[in-house]
């Protein structure tokens, strides 16, 4: 009887689900945190940055260069971007492959926004995969400027096949998709992490992260139609030239008014006298 007990037991603990390990866990929350910190800060400045294209490739050259003045630009990016989105990407997929979505069988709201963050994951990592080839690698192994990137960018979107600019096309899925997996992981890491509990103020994050969401995708929209068009949303300020210390630009109209004046001002001498401080010669 004891022995069938046993065998009972035994085969209830392989049937059991497995119960997540405290390092699977910490993992977990690690890769939340690390989409919304730095992950998701970094998105918003970057396209924020970027939408400087709105006001056309001045401006663009101008956001870069101030970018490129940061001190340790290069820790920054290593310690603040690459490492930590290698981590989020890496374990995301190993999320995605061990999940099971069950949208099909329950098609709650919150099920399919489950969908849809493993879906956007995926191509998120792909597009800014294929975003670095397209800029940074260049810049770090062949020798790009930064002054290349509004040209090769608004090279690429601009150009058609078929008549669709593919690449544009593709811009924009990335962008939007990059932007919905931000606003929502905001909503989810801020359940996971415990800040949000009721839910009412499940409710109000929610409204609060679509609107985000939306401001987000309209910016990053607009920065890539300015791309693919050549349209400007926002004037273009005029650049002043420098001139050299000590010199003025003389028209033809000023210079007349001043020999005008100076003839009205100066006495009349006789011929051949020289006016005061005057030598004959002049």
């Amino acid at each position: 009887m004891s022995r069938a007990l046993e065998l009972s037991a035994s085969a209830s603990d392989r049937d059991a689900p497995a119960k997540p390990s405290r390092r699977a866990f910490y993992l977990r929350r690690a890769h939340s945190l690390s989409g919304v910190v730095p992950l998701g800060g970094f998105l918003v400045l970057h396209l924020w940055t970027n939408a400087s294209a709105l006001g056309g490739q001045e401006r663009f050259d101008d956001a870069v260069a101030d970018i490129q003045r940061i001190p340790a630009l290069g820790l920054l990016e290593v310690f603040g971007i690459f490492l930590p989105l290698t981590f989020h990407a890496v374990y995301g997929v190993v999320l995605a492959r061990a999940s099971r979505p069950n949208a099909g069988a329950y098609p709650f709201a919150r099920n399919w926004l489950y969908v849809l963050q493993r879906v956007t994951g995926i191509i998120a990592f792909v597009f800014v995969m294929g975003h670095l080839w397209e800029l940074r690698v260049q810049k770090l192994l062949f020798g790009m400027s930064a002054r290349s990137f509004y040209p090769t960018l608004a090279a690429h979107m601009s150009g058609e096949w078929g008549g669709v600019a593919w690449i544009a096309v593709a811009y924009l899925v990335g962008v939007l998709a990059c932007v919905f997996h931000f606003a929502n992981g905001l909503f989810t890491a801020s359940i996971a992490w415990g800040l949000t509990v009721t839910r009412a103020a499940q409710t109000r994050l929610g409204v609060a992260c679509g609107v985000l969401g939306g401001a987000l995708a309209l910016l990053g929209t607009a920065t890539v139609l300015a791309f693919a068009t050549g349209m400007t949303f926002i004037p273009g300020r005029d650049r002043v030239e420098p001139k050299p210390c000590g010199k003025t630009e003389t028209t033809a109209a000023s210079s007349a008014t001043v020999d005008a004046g100076a003839s009205a001002t100066t006495p009349p001498f006789p011929p051949g006298q020289s006016r005061p401080n005057q030598t004959p010669e002049d």
